[in-house]
This record gives structure tokens, sequence and C-alpha cells, in this order.
């Protein structure tokens, strides 16, 4: 897989034309596919940008193509929402067999997001699944497995989406989750012993650099706290611009940390671009501090690897594989307790490796232990207390408690955490609760959708007359996890 990223090769071009704000959206550039060779461009452009009438949108325009850069679909005809969704997941599904532009090649078919968001997205995708496996569309669930598992085996990891420049970081990883989610469909355990070796790839990349570190230090996507306990957090090694949002990067730089560029990269791998949750003043970008935490959303995600691992290695009787990885698992969870439990407030927070205490952001992946059966009960009871009080609105579940303008916080509630709510209160018995967080968020996308035609990418929790907005682009439509939660929220 070809890793040189065409915009490096053009970055006195691409720097131009992202200060120039000739698109409103900074992702156009990226995503656009060159139409000649790069040094025929760039020789073309050093020339006649020195022409007095030199115009930098129609030169760009004419050298490089921008079909597909947007999804946007609307119909004539309103059908009904289960039915739109099912036209839906054939206008979304994309081809890539071979590189273009950015765009990274996949042996399969797949489901993109939607709007500005057409290529394949890693955590988006769980979220897909859910929706693909009601429509009984099981062969993309497979090739969705089967893409990221290409992606694991060529380049180490899942990239935050199929472009060269995401393959600095990667997306809460969600792989081990897709695999239960398709056996729950076939019942076939061969499932685990096929993607057995791409589970140990992923959970090497997650974990490399650990054997190395010393008390108090990090390294990569894992630090050692104090006493000499290992955790993850989220990270990205380059400290530049993130080129789909070039300038914004570069005027929020001002004023802001040596290490901001990482700070703001480590924090997109989460998912969450962007939250209080980041920020060291719980308010300003400019004091986003992701590399000083470990967070309790991935460490749960990697203890659920490590048990898949378990798994699979029982499935093919590798004895000692199985013993080490259920030893590795039942050491997450107790540091899962240890480091994320709040007991004061009865949530779990993340872990600021500086202060060697929980951090102040109360937000929803404190679902995690719960969705995945690590809390115990009287945790359990605490947090579906906390959701019921401080997250859950007329709308739906929203992020975080704080409301800054960032996208991921209120008053937005985001598909993922509908679910993540509801199949957390049903583990642990918390039904009514559980009906209430479906209704109240199936409801908003069904009065959105009444009023608009589209799914949204994000919906407001609070004022259920608006759509939700914030963050560095408007919101999007198609959309590919919405449809999925939905789907799925109705079947149960």
């Amino acid at each position: 897989m070809n890793k040189q990223l065409y915009i490096n090769e053009i970055q006195a071009l691409f720097d131009d034309v992202q200060r120039s704000k000739i698109f409103e959206d900074q992702k156009m550039m990226t995503d656009a596919v060159p139409l000649f060779p790069i040094a025929e461009i760039n020789a073309k452009y050093q020339e006649e940008k020195q022409l007095e009438n030199f115009d930098l949108k129609k030169f760009v325009l004419y050298n490089f193509d921008f079909l597909g850069a947007k999804i946007s679909i609307q119909r004539e005809d309103h059908l009904p929402i289960e039915e739109h969704i099912e036209k839906l997941w054939d206008e979304l599904t994309r081809t890539a067999y071979e590189e273009k532009g950015t765009l990274l090649k996949l042996p399969k078919p797949y489901v993109v997001p939607g709007g500005r968001f057409n290529e394949f997205f890693y955590w988006d995708s769980y979220f897909i699944m859910l929706g693909l496996q009601v429509s009984g569309r099981i062969e993309m669930m497979e090739n969705i497995i089967e893409n990221c598992s290409y992606l694991i085996q060529t380049v180490g990891f899942v990239p935050n989406a199929s472009r060269t420049h995401f393959l600095s970081r990667s997306q809460p990883p969600y792989f081990s989750l897709m695999l239960d989610l398709l056996f729950e469909t076939t019942k076939d355990k061969n499932i685990y012993i096929k993607y057995h070796d791409t589970l140990e790839k992923e959970y090497a990349f997650w974990m490399n650099g650990a054997e190395r570190l010393e008390n108090g230090s990090s390294s990569k996507r894992v630090l050692k706290t104090i006493n000499g306990d290992i955790l993850n957090r989220y990270y990205d090694a380059e400290n530049e611009p993130r080129p789909e949002s070039y300038l914004i990067d570069i005027e929020d730089a001002e004023n802001a940390g040596e290490e901001f560029y990482r700070n703001i990269r480590s924090a997109c791998e989460s998912g969450w671009d962007f939250s209080s949750r980041w920020f060291g003043d719980g308010e300003n970008i400019q004091t986003i501090e992701t590399l000083n935490l470990a967070e309790v959303d991935l460490n749960c995600l990697l203890w659920h690897l490590e048990a898949t691992l378990a798994k699979s290695s029982s499935l093919q009787n590798l004895s000692e594989k199985e013993n080490v990885f259920k030893e590795k698992a039942e050491n997450k969870k107790q540091m899962i307790d240890k480091y994320f439990w709040d007991s004061n407030s009865g949530i779990y927070r993340d872990y600021h490796t500086k202060k060697h205490a929980t951090t102040s952001s109360e937000h929803i992946a404190t679902l995690y232990p719960l969705f995945l059966g690590l809390a115990n009960e009287k945790q359990a009871e605490s947090v579906a207390k906390n959701i019921e009080e401080k997250f859950l609105y007329q709308g739906g579940l929203v992020t975080t408690t704080k409301k800054t303008g960032q996208q991921w916080d209120l008053p937005n509630a985001w598909a993922p955490y509908q679910w993540l709510g509801f199949k957390s209160m049903k583990n642990y018995g918390f039904d009514d609760l559980a009906e209430k967080i479906k209704n109240n968020w199936c409801a908003n996308v069904e009065r959105v959708y009444k009023n608009t035609g589209k799914l949204m990418e994000k919906y407001n929790a609070l004022d259920i007359e608006t759509v939700a907005g914030g963050g560095e682009y408007p919101n999007q439509d198609g959309f590919g996890w919405t449809n999925g939660v939905y789907l799925k929220l109705n079947q149960n």
C-alpha cells in the first residue's frame, strides 16, 4: 500500500488553496483526485500563479476531479423511514479497487457515512453493521470485516478512514465487536479462528511499546502509571495540522501549546473531535491535553480485544495463548475499576496521568463498562442514575454535561451512544430506562426525517425543534450510523 500522500507532493499548492478558502469545506481539497501527473500540475502552478489574471479556483478545478466529494440524498417521494434507509444502503455503497488521490484501495465494497464523508470509516462501520444485520445484508457485514482485516494486515491497523492522510491514527478498536456481531448473526464460531491473526496484529498495534515503559512514562498508545500499571491512550504521532482541517488547526494553534497538533490528532483517534472532555480548562480547544489522558472507552475496548483473543485461542486449542490473554483481560478489568471508577460521583471518568486522578469531565463514555458487562451491580445502578438525571433529554442521550459549541458536547445526541445506552441499561435490567433512551432518540430522528426527508449525523437532544450544530463543519445527512442504530433499536 502506497503511504505517500500526494498532498505532501503539492504542499505549496495545497497550502495556498486551504489558506485562500476557495472551498467552504477544507476536506474538499484533501479528497480531490489529480487529473494529471503531480509534477506536471506543480510545474504549471509555479508558472501560472505569476500571471496577472491567475484564478486559483479555476486552476484547481481544471487540474483535479471533485466528483463524489459530497453525497446529498434528497428525494421527491417521502418514503416511510425504514424504506428510505433500505434505499440508502445501496446509495451509500462504494468500491475502491484501486487508489485514487488520497483514497486507499480496499478489496470489498463498503458503506460510507454520507455527506462530506465519502470513504470507509472504522468505528462508524460497526454501527452501520447493526443496521445491515437488521436488513439481512450479511454479505456487506462480511465485507466490512474483510476490509478491516485487509487494512490491519497491510498497514498494521484500521486507519481513522480510508485516506492516506489518516495513516497516522486509528479509531476506537471495534474489530473484535464486529466479529461478535457477525457471530450473533451467523452462529459460525469459525469467524474467530479465521481472524485470529488479524486480532493479534491489531492488539500489537495498540500495545506497541508497552514492554519498554518505565513507571510514570508513556509511548505511543500505551502508558505506565506511577504504580506500574499499563493503560492505553489515544495517540497520533504527527504534530502538524490535519490536512482535512488545515486552516482551522493553524488558527486554533495560536496561543496553544507546542504539541497542540498532536493533541488535536490524538483526540480525533477517539472519534470525539471535539469535546470539552479533552480540554484542560474544560472550555477552550487551545488547552487540549489528550496525550495526558488514559480513556475509559479505549481501555474497555482493549479488554474486549483481549477477551476475544482468549476465545479465539481456546477455539484452536492454543491453551498457552488462551491463558495469557485471559490473564491480560482479567488484569485490564481490574485496572478499569482501579483507575476509571469515581465512587464519589458514581460514574466512570478518564484518568489524568500527570495529576494521578480522574478528570472532571462527565461524559457518556461512562457507559462502556456497562455495555461490556464489566461493572458490578452497584456501579451499574449509580451510572444508570447519573444517565437518567444528567444525560437523558427529550431528544436522546447527550455526550457531555457541558455546552461549549463543540459538536461532541451538550446538546448533541449521537447515534453510537444511543445504542450503547440502550444496551448498557438492558444488560443490567434497567429496562424502563433503556426504553426511554430508545424512544426519546428515535422520536427525534423521526421528527427530523418528517420535516427534512433526511437522516442526520447528530441530533439536538434539548431543543427538538431544531437540528444539531456545533463543530468544524455543518451537520451532515446520509447517515450511516444513524441508519444502523435506528433500525437496530426498532428491532428491539
